[in-house]
């Protein structure tokens, strides 16, 4: 922290420590603000004078909090979490540097409100950096995504209204575990009664969400995004059969899991997913796997792969370097 602040500063910088850690002891709170315990106890001392409660809890587990009720004045920023604050907004929403967009006009109310001079670093830099929009990211309902967590925190089930990528329309009564934010898409992590299985829906495509009556408990030793990962490759409307000519070892380095479950099988290994868009997956996917493969399931992907190879075939056409040419006489 820098020490050439105001005691009034460092006084408003107690009062945001004691707001974010209910319970910091005077030696916890004198190093966040880089002085004294008997300086650190004077800060407290100044809030109780301007009529702030600070509550004392006295023994082993003692420590200073707000009383409760208290009423803080307007968040304040650094220079550095304001910069912060616009870096990241920036990085996952590249259309924030436009006024008219959603996320653009929240920041730029939040920029509004910074002190002048952290405001015109933060607008300045929300100006002149650009950013590039990541294709594959999408960009859920505010409102539909506010339902699900809800719903989460609740621990509510919810009938979703589903429309994959293909299409495909249908209502699923789920146990809604989490949500969870993977490489610029939102997904919800839910146990689906229909199934009787986990499943990953896509937030973006969420049409509808309506709660029900029904409670549910999580998995004690739930952990959302290792059981995203595990799961995003099934559930969906076409079933996959991959099987590579490579061991599982080299395999494994080159697969997604958004493809599915790789499974050793002697000397080779298979590949068993599903996926609601087969095109991508045989253009986008298979290509970049090194090895050798052959497509047993389903007849969607096989016609998604057969589709794509009379493409190439067609694009090579009839190669000069494969034309026969009369040869030089002695």
């Amino acid at each position: 922290m820098p020490t050439d602040l105001s005691p009034t500063a460092r006084a408003l910088r107690a009062m945001e420590i004691l707001q974010a850690r209910p319970g910091v002891t005077a030696g916890e709170l004198a190093a966040c603000l880089g002085v004294t315990e008997r300086a650190a106890r004077r800060y407290v001392g100044i809030l109780r004078e301007a009529g702030i409660p600070v509550e004392s809890v006295r023994g082993p587990y003692g420590g200073y909090q707000l009383g409760r009720g208290t009423r803080l004045p307007p968040v304040a920023f650094t220079e550095p979490e304001a910069l912060g604050l616009v870096m990241a907004v920036l990085n996952g929403q590249p259309a924030a540097t436009d006024v008219s967009d959603l996320v653009g006009a929240a920041l730029g109310k939040v920029i509004r409100a910074l002190p002048e001079n952290i405001g015109r670093q933060a607008a300045a830099l929300r100006e002149y950096a650009s950013a590039a929009p990541d294709r594959f990211s999408a960009r859920p309902d505010p409102a539909t995504t506010s339902a699900l967590v809800a719903a989460i925190a609740d621990r509510r089930r919810v009938v979703v209204a589903y429309q994959s990528e293909s299409g495909n329309q249908w209502e699923a009564e789920v146990d809604p575990w989490a949500v969870v934010v993977r490489h610029g898409r939102w997904y919800l992590l839910c146990y689906s009664h229909h199934a009787d299985a986990v499943r990953t829906y896509r937030v973006d495509r969420v049409r509808q969400v309506r709660r029900s009556t029904h409670a549910f408990e999580p998995p004690d030793d739930l952990d959302p995004v290792a059981a995203l990962e595990e799961n995003l490759g099934t559930g969906w409307e076409f079933a996959t059969r991959v099987v590579f000519d490579a061991p599982l070892a080299e395999v494994a380095p080159w697969i997604r899991p958004p493809m599915g479950r790789l499974e050793p099988s002697g000397d080779r290994c298979v590949l068993v997913g599903s996926t609601s868009n087969p095109t991508m997956y045989a253009q986008e996917w298979l290509p970049n796997v090194p090895f050798p493969f052959r497509i047993e399931g389903g007849p969607e992907l096989r016609a998604a792969v057969a589709r794509l190879a009379s493409r190439l075939t067609t694009a090579l056409g009839a190669s000069p370097w494969t034309t026969s040419r009369p040869g030089r006489g002695l």
